[in-house]
């Protein structure tokens, strides 16, 4: 093309967002790229919300958690904020005395403080404690969820990395429009990845192909995957208003449905030892058997 030049682009397998979620049930932030670790990508859910009690709370019962971000900081803080709630700089909190938490496979996490916790309490209106997973803690992954001696976990639920494919989620808008035209609903808007909170986009696979990956080697990092990722209610909250609608679960249920649940996306572990350096990037191939 005259003028210019026409940037290449990446054929076959290949990823094409990479999204880190430094508090749990917080909004995501945009990557080009990750560090990878044995809990995940850096950064992606160390922190957590919970109640007095350490109970976690998120988005499913607090919506307006997904309306908060958390900012990566340097040496692994966060920068919290959100609109008109200004912003306040947390720092891990390395020489604080443990708290109880109640969290699959952890007790015990360290408080980020009072600021943090006042903080987030005016902005979702009741009591709320910010908490850090610290850098020694082995979370372990449930067997029952695909775990092995050895897995590492986040405070994500149940994996460190969710990865959604563009195919799957295209075929998924196709479906909502016809259950709309179905109902004689107005057809929605299509839903975007967000909806869905993955660590990793991948493009170029045939809907729903990554059901039946076993393993996964992007750019140079290799996976396991641990199970198809089911679904819960916090993908039927509106990212904008907020609000709990009826999709995409509805549909789902009409398509990927089995064992009692819906099914959409998988979770990847990284096999262990990782290699020094180990890095995913935007427009990094994917190999999955």
């Amino acid at each position: 093309m005259a003028g210019g030049v026409t940037a290449s682009r990446p054929e076959g397998l290949h990823v094409t967002a990479l999204t880190a979620y430094p508090v749990k049930s917080l909004a995501g932030v945009p990557l080009e790229e990750a560090v990878v670790e044995p809990q995940g990508l850096r950064g992606d859910r160390r922190w957590a919300v919970v109640d007095p009690h350490g109970t976690k709370v998120t988005a499913r019962e607090e919506h307006a958690l997904l309306g908060l971000c958390a900012e990566p900081l340097d040496g692994g803080g966060v920068r919290l904020g959100g609109p008109g709630a200004g912003s306040l700089d947390v720092v891990p909190p390395r020489g604080a005395d443990p708290v109880p938490v109640r969290f699959s496979g952890q007790d015990h996490a360290l408080p980020a403080g009072a600021d943090a916790d006042a903080w987030l309490t005016a902005r979702v209106g009741r009591p709320l404690r910010l908490v850090w997973q610290d850098d020694d803690l082995h979370r372990p992954i449930r067997p029952d969820m695909g775990g092995a001696d050895g897995d590492r976990n986040s405070l994500s639920d149940a994996a460190p990395l969710h990865v959604t494919t563009e195919s799957s989620l295209a075929r998924l808008n196709d479906w909502l429009l016809e259950t709309a035209a179905d109902r004689g609903e107005e057809p929605r808007d299509p839903l975007g990845h967000d909806r869905f909170r993955p660590n990793v986009v991948v493009s170029g696979c045939e809907p729903f192909a990554e059901d039946a990956w076993s393993s996964v080697r992007i750019g140079e990092v290799p996976f396991r995957t641990t199970m198809v990722c089911d679904r819960c209610v916090m993908t039927t909250v509106d990212r904008v208003e907020l609000r709990t609608g009826k999709e995409p679960i509805r549909t789902l249920a009409r398509h990927r449905k089995w064992d009692g649940a819906t099914w959409f996306g998988i979770r990847l572990t990284p096999e262990l030892p990782l290699a020094e350096g180990a890095v995913l990037r935007v427009g990094d191939p994917v190999v999955a058997t």
